[in-house]
């Protein structure tokens, strides 16, 4: 076999059983939020839960009672109706009037310079009064002790941030195929054991669930630094660390799950918008983050069936490497079963054809389309943080 095929497949190799390796034992590190009682009743600190709705009427009437259900005593939630086209607000206010720690506010109009998730966050962020606030997403599905334990791990280990690795509701296998990479890319590129770490350069958000101290959220500026952010979530818990807050990542253990998109159609869609904005829109991330997936994830998996000797060998370590990572995460997080690891290099080609596929929509439009908003690619790269 050519030298050059050896050379890709021991990279390939190194990188999947000893980087993925030593990935899988730091995630040991990243603390379970069912390891933590609910916070004492009698020392409750106000929370203010906010979200953003858009056309959410088919999944709000199972996610709102769930976040309602929520066994801490001082909470409120303040939900926008960031102007849907169905009966989401209707459906908020129908709630509304049902419970009382419910506040509905509508978006009729979205002002210059603003994308419009971001521009209803800020909007209940201004109308809340908590110490706390949490950020979450419309179509979230919370257990009954979520926020309480939440609170007790951020005051344990003294923390102005907690966001939660939540678990994913995945159906079939193209689902779990492409979300599960999804997934372990994300924690193989960011690391979140290493979010806890002032010195380190790694920080996260994740929109079902960010916990954040109103003091530190208001002095780091908040949602209006994040105007024109696509990945405000992330962004968010950038502007925290950079700002010298204590910031840090844990697993929902089933207290916060998600439904992220309905078939593999829409996961195309959503990432065709989100993937090239997470790379700050620079092609070399794009092509670069195409080219990695080729070679540590799927080029091994068609060696196998082509190679041989020593070439065989690292095809076969760097296989059984990437697929015993992809069940970990699995299991670790999402409570899956391990047998969809097998799917890694079916989800790894689809990752990198949207990869590719997300920088040339963006670029061919000239921006991308939100919330049916057109959002031109050079105020994104303006308003990037």
């Amino acid at each position: 076999m050519h030298p050059f095929l050896s050379i890709l497949l021991g990279i390939a190799a190194v990188f999947w059983v000893v980087y993925g390796g030593h990935c899988l034992i730091q995630m040991q590190r990243i603390p379970r939020l069912a390891s933590f009682p609910p916070d004492p009743a009698d020392s409750a600190t106000p929370v203010s839960v906010l979200m953003a709705a858009r056309d959410e009427a088919a999944g709000l009437p199972q996610a709102l009672p769930t976040l309602l259900a929520e066994t801490h005593p001082r909470f409120e939630v303040i939900a926008v109706d960031d102007r849907s086209r169905d009966s989401t607000g209707s459906i908020l206010d129908d709630f509304a009037r049902r419970d009382r720690r419910l506040r509905v506010l509508h978006i009729r109009e979205l002002p210059a310079g603003w994308l419009g998730k971001v521009y209803a966050l800020q909007t209940a962020y201004e109308q809340s009064h908590g110490e706390w606030l949490l950020f979450t997403d419309a179509d979230v599905r919370f257990g009954p002790e979520a926020i309480s334990r939440a609170l007790r791990l951020a005051r344990e280990r003294n923390l102005d941030h907690l966001t939660l690795l939540a678990s994913l509701e995945m159906r079939g296998f193209w689902e779990h195929a492409t979300l599960n990479y999804i997934a372990l890319a994300f924690l193989l590129g960011i690391r979140p054991w290493r979010v806890d770490k002032q010195s380190a350069g790694s920080y996260m958000g994740i929109g079902a669930f960010q916990l954040v101290r109103r003091s530190a959220y208001e002095v780091a500026g908040g949602h209006r630094r994040l105007a024109m952010e696509v990945v405000d979530d992330m962004k968010l818990g950038k502007i925290m660390k950079s700002g010298g807050f204590r910031s840090a990542v844990a697993i929902a253990d089933g207290y916060v799950r998600i439904r992220w998109q309905d078939g593999l159609g829409n996961i195309v869609r959503g990432l065709t918008k989100n993937m090239f904005a997470g790379m700050s829109f620079r092609i070399w991330k794009a092509v670069g983050t195409f080219v990695a997936a080729l070679l540590l994830s799927v080029l091994p998996f068609l060696a196998l069936a082509f190679t041989r000797g020593a070439a065989l060998d690292l095809a076969i370590a760097a296989s059984a490497g990437a697929v015993l990572c992809s069940a970990a995460v699995l299991v670790g997080i999402g409570g899956e079963s391990p047998l969809y690891g097998l799917a890694h290099p079916f989800g790894a080609g689809l990752f990198a054809w949207i990869a590719v596929r997300s920088m040339v929509v963006t670029l061919w439009r000239g921006g991308i389309v939100w919330r049916d908003t057109f959002y031109p690619l050079d105020e994104l790269r303006r308003g990037a943080v």
